[in-house]
C-alpha cells in the first residue's frame, strides 16, 4: 500500500475530487460533519453521487450540534448552526445519501462519541488522521492518508455498516486489529474502560527508546506515568489554545500528570501520532482518530489507528511534525 499524507486542506480537496468521480460506494464518517463554506463542495458532490446512482452512506456524531454552536455538548438543537445541521443531513436524505446521526441513547452525553474517521471512495481509502468536516475542523493543524487498497477499503466499509447496526439497539462492541498487507488497524467498539489503541501506544511507550507524542490533549493515565519515565518530546496544546471545555480538560490534566508540552505555535493542534524510536534503531508509529487521553478509554468512544512500521508512513509523519508541529 503507498500511503500518502494530505493536510487538511489537500484531504478535503482531493476526497471532493474523487467523490466527483465515484463509480460505486462512498462510505464517510466523522464526528463532527456540517455543510459550511470550507466543507460546501464536499457535501454537494456526496448529493450529486448519490443522485447518479452511487451508494453513499454518510454518518456523523450529534455532538456536531454541540460544535456547531459553540457549546460543545449537543445541547442546543434550535440555534442557527443546530438548524443548519439538521437541514444539511435532511438535504442528504432527500438526495439519496444514507445518512446517520450517532449517539443517541447512551449512558451519558459523552459516553459512545463516535470519534472515528474516514471517508471511502469506491477503493480509495483516506483515513488514519484527525480531521472534522466543519468550519473550525478544517482551520485546525490537521492531517489525513489517501491509500488506494480494495482490501482496505472494504473492512473500513463493513466497519460503518458495523457501527450503524450498534446504533440502532446504542450498544458497543468488543475492539479488534487488522493485518492488511503488513499494516496493522485498530478499532476500539466503544466499550467502557477498554482501548486497544490507547493499550498499545502504552506497551510501545515501556520498550521504546524515545517517543514523539503529538495530540490536541496531555496524555493521562498510565500513558502519561509512562511517558515521564521514557525520553519523550510532547506536543500538545497550551490551555490557552483552547476554548471552554477543551481549555479545562488540558489544563487539569498537565496538573494532574505534570507534563509540559513543546508545543508554541498559534494555530490549534488537532492531528494525533506517536513515533517510537525503538532500542534496535528501528521506528513504529501510531496514527488516527486517538487523542491518547485515558478520558477517551473512560468513555468508550469508537476510535480507529494504524500501527506501521513502514518508514515511507513515518517519514511523512515526521515531516509534517517539522513542518506544522514543532
Amino acid at each position: 500500500m503507498n500511503f500518502t499524507l494530505l493536510p487538511t486542506a489537500e484531504y478535503i480537496s482531493a476526497a471532493t475530487r474523487a467523490i466527483d468521480t465515484a463509480k460505486h460506494r462512498i462510505s464517510l464518517i466523522a464526528m463532527v460533519i456540517a455543510d459550511h463554506p470550507e466543507t460546501n463542495r464536499m457535501i454537494d458532490a456526496l448529493k450529486k453521487a448519490a443522485a447518479r446512482g452511487v451508494i453513499v452512506s454518510v454518518a456523523a456524531d450529534v455532538i456536531t450540534y454541540g460544535e456547531v454552536t459553540g457549546s460543545f455538548l449537543p445541547l442546543r438543537y434550535y440555534s442557527k448552526g443546530a438548524r443548519s445541521a439538521t437541514g444539511m443531513a435532511k438535504d442528504l436524505r432527500s438526495s439519496g445519501v444514507k445518512f446517520q446521526w450517532l449517539g443517541h441513547g447512551r449512558v451519558t452525553i459523552l459516553n459512545g462519541r463516535t470519534h472515528s474517521k474516514w471517508c471511502v471512495v469506491d477503493d480509495t481509502v483516506f483515513s488514519f488522521g484527525g480531521v472534522n468536516l466543519y468550519d473550525e475542523g478544517t482551520r485546525n493543524v490537521d492531517y489525513m492518508f489517501q491509500i488506494k487498497d480494495a482490501r482496505l477499503a472494504d473492512r473500513l466499509v463493513e466497519e460503518q455498516k458495523r457501527i450503524l447496526r450498534a446504533e440502532r439497539t446504542a450498544t458497543n462492541y468488543a475492539s479488534v486489529a487488522y493485518e492488511i498487507a503488513r499494516q496493522r488497524v485498530l478499532f476500539d467498539g466503544g466499550v467502557i474502560g477498554h482501548s486497544i489503541i490507547y493499550q498499545r501506544v502504552l506497551e510501545l511507550t515501556r520498550h521504546a527508546a524515545k517517543v514523539t507524542f503529538v495530540s490536541q490533549y496531555c496524555p493521562t493515565g498510565r500513558l502519561a506515568r509512562a511517558l515521564k519515565r521514557a525520553p519523550a518530546t510532547l506536543y500538545f496544546n497550551q490551555p490557552d489554545q483552547a476554548k471552554g471545555f477543551n481549555r479545562l480538560i488540558i489544563r487539569a490534566s498537565m496538573f494532574v500528570s505534570g507534563l509540559t508540552s513543546a508545543y508554541t505555535r498559534k494555530q490549534y493542534l488537532h492531528a494525533k501520532c506517536m513515533i517510537f524510536t525503538m532500542h534496535d534503531g528501528s521506528k513504529v508509529a501510531v496514527t488516527g482518530s486517538h487523542n491518547f487521553a485515558y478520558s477517551a478509554v473512560l468513555l468508550g468512544t469508537r476510535e480507529v489507528a494504524l500501527e506501521t512500521k513502514d518508514p515511507a508512513v513515518i517519514s511523512q509523519l515526521e515531516s509534517f511534525i517539522q513542518t506544522h508541529v514543532a
